[in-house]
């Protein structure tokens, strides 16, 4: 009989065969949905010419897609890892596969999106219109991406 894991222990915790990339997820997604946002809402407030209120919109836009951007990193070695801990590095199909690919595109065009950005910081000009084209393909394929990840954890009822 095998004993019930104890959810205080550290090594439970940190040693679980793919927790990590479950938790962490929801950092980058979240924080990028949120940089979109405040992003669309400055590129809104400019139209208006509230100049402050959009700088600081701005300003807000940059950081969440930063921490976006780092948080990418962990979330996507957690779920190599989980990969390789989980199904012992067996090759991908089906909904794994299109989880894995999806997730790697989406990484990309988060690290892309606070790029533009860090470079229009740079140059102290506003981004070019066409990251919302960036942005908007990101959201949909993290969507994409998050939705796969749910029905593969179970979530999704399947």
């Amino acid at each position: 009989m095998l004993a019930a894991a104890n959810p205080f222990d550290p090594r439970t915790v940190l040693l679980a065969r793919h927790a990590q990339h479950v938790v962490l997820i929801h950092f980058p997604i979240a924080l990028f949905t949120v940089g979109v946002a405040f992003d669309l809402a400055a590129e809104w407030s400019r139209r208006g010419r509230s100049g402050g209120q959009a700088f600081r919109m701005a300003e807000a836009a940059y950081y969440n897609l930063f921490v976006a951007a780092v948080f990418t990193v962990p979330v996507v070695i957690t779920g190599i890892l989980a990969w390789q801990f989980a199904l012992e590095g067996q090759r991908l199909k089906g909904i794994l596969l299109a989880h894995l690919v999806f997730g790697s595109v989406s990484a990309v065009l988060i690290l892309t999106s606070w790029s533009i950005h860090a470079r229009a910081r740079r140059s102290g000009r506003p981004p070019a219109r066409a990251r919302f084209l960036v942005e908007m393909a990101g959201l949909v394929l993290v969507s994409l991406t998050g939705h796969l990840g749910g029905l593969l954890s179970g979530v999704g009822g399947v």
